[in-house]
């Protein structure tokens, strides 16, 4: 040791270790009107915390059918007040669109015209007869044309020619994506490995509005969620098509010939809509699951079921309402598919279990608050405890470790978030063998609180009662 002559401080690092916990951060995959922008982000996770925010970054109209982000973007902002969200757009300017021409676009005395479609890109736009203009989305999403010099417009039309977005020209494998070959850039769902590397949030929700009712686009979503960046956990949220499915009743088999059938998938049927908009329920339950978790501190214990859904009714995709009763709504809950019932305390969405169900009846696997809460541990032990790979395998590590987890634990606990828990560092898990080639294994033990989905109250005659009488 050095000689030292006077006042000297040193530190020790804290024997225990705040436990790092992220909120819920859905991740939506699907086609945006970037003609509105002027940076159009093609295939790169954008985080958006508000709605003006959004809006910049992908536009928005109320075509949610050709435009499903604008869906995710009006739910969590607008209905809901809730964020953030990661939005990937799929959809190309360069390459999904068309060419139009409409020589009948009635020029105004304000000196201004609408073209009255949606997805034109401004830069395309060509005039006829020739002037000096600007151009300016409206709040509908139309193209505003602006005349600022003095030419005159003889019979008060234009004719304009212009390329415009085509989200007809997208397909199941654009929202799939993939990685190319020669730049190896990713794309559509294989984009959600970006998320974390850029914003260090996991992103623990999968959505594909509208996209997620086909097959191929439902397996990748719940392949991607089951495992994110090799480390962390997610859920897919997919819907039944309304289209081709008409009837609850169809729904059942339509899960079991799709294989929807996964702890990971939350399968919903059927829409819901309010007023004249119509959501996909998967994009509500996203909300509720978001709302739920920011109200207790990020963490998602509290199931999504029987919680108020902004709708006024339930809905096939061609607008035709459909009310389902109680009897009805469980018979799909019993075959694991969430849906929304008009009840006792209005609209709410309705059924607690993953997809998995019935056929695996494992609690840790089939209650959607399970698989839930088994993620957040998951994501939270990784990013808390990844500090302390490659520290040296000693006595210290090992109670720092255990010290913290049980404390954190303990905490959850005494919130009423789990039932209990605690964590142990067992001989029999760690042989030599294990220890002298660097790995060193925890178990954790904990009890979710899983939801109360039967309530039952017997009632019985006490006779005794008729001696009050006397």
């Amino acid at each position: 040791m050095a000689f030292n002559h006077g006042v000297r401080t040193q530190e020790t690092a804290t024997s225990l270790i705040a436990t790092k916990t992220d909120s819920i951060t859905p991740f939506y995959v699907g086609t945006a009107p970037i003609n509105m922008c002027e940076k159009q982000n093609i295939n790169t996770p954008i985080l958006c915390y508000s709605y003006e925010e959004a809006v910049k970054e992908f536009g928005f109209v109320r075509d949610f059918e050709n435009y499903t982000l604008c869906e995710a973007i009006d739910a969590h902002f607008s209905k809901f007040g809730v964020g953030p969200i990661v939005l990937v757009n799929v959809l190309d300017p360069k390459t999904h669109k068309k060419t139009k021409q409409d020589e009948n676009v009635p020029f105004l005395e304000d000196k201004t015209a609408v073209i009255k479609e949606l997805g034109v890109i401004a830069s395309s736009l060509k005039i006829t007869p020739t002037i000096t203009y600007v151009t300016e989305f409206d709040e509908n999403g139309y193209l505003k044309i602006i005349q600022t010099g003095e030419e005159e417009v003889s019979g008060n039309k234009l004719s304009v020619t212009y390329d415009q977005l085509d989200p007809s020209m997208i397909k199941n494998t654009d929202i799939v994506g993939g990685i190319d070959p020669s730049s190896g850039a990713k794309k559509g769902l294989e984009c959600i490995s970006m998320v974390f590397p850029k914003y260090r949030l996991v992103p623990n929700l999968v959505l594909a509005p509208k996209w997620s009712t086909d097959s191929t686009v439902a397996a990748v979503m719940e392949t991607k969620a089951s495992l994110i960046n090799g480390h962390f956990k997610g859920f897919a949220l997919v819907d039944i098509d309304t289209k081709t499915v008409t009837k609850y009743s169809d729904a059942v088999k339509h899960k079991n010939d799709n294989n929807l059938i996964s702890t990971y998938l939350e399968v919903c049927y059927p829409k819901v809509k309010l007023g004249d908009t119509q959501y996909h329920l998967s994009t509500q339950i996203a909300c509720l699951i978001q709302s739920l978790a920011a109200e207790n501190d990020g963490i998602p214990y509290k199931s999504p079921s029987n919680e108020g859904i902004k709708a006024d009714s339930t809905c096939l995709a061609s607008g035709e309402e459909v009310f389902l009763g109680l009897d009805e709504a469980n018979y799909l809950n019993e075959n694991g598919i969430t849906n929304a019932i008009n009840w006792i305390n209005g609209w709410v969405a309705w059924g607690n279990r993953t997809g998995c169900y019935p056929g695996v009846t494992d609690p840790k696997d089939n209650f959607i608050v399970s698989r839930l809460m088994f993620n957040f541990l998951t994501n939270s032990l990784v990013q808390t405890y990844w500090q302390k790979v490659d520290n040296p395998t000693n006595k210290n590590l090992i109670t720092t470790i255990t010290d913290s987890v049980n404390i954190w634990l303990n905490g959850l606990t005494a919130a009423g978030m789990i039932i209990g828990g605690r964590v142990e560092f067992r001989e029999e898990d760690n042989p030599v063998t294990s220890l002298i080639d660097g790995k060193i294994k925890f178990k954790l033990y904990f009890s979710p609180a899983l939801p109360a989905e039967d309530i039952c109250f017997d009632l019985e005659i006490d006779t005794k009662y008729y001696n009050n009488l006397f």
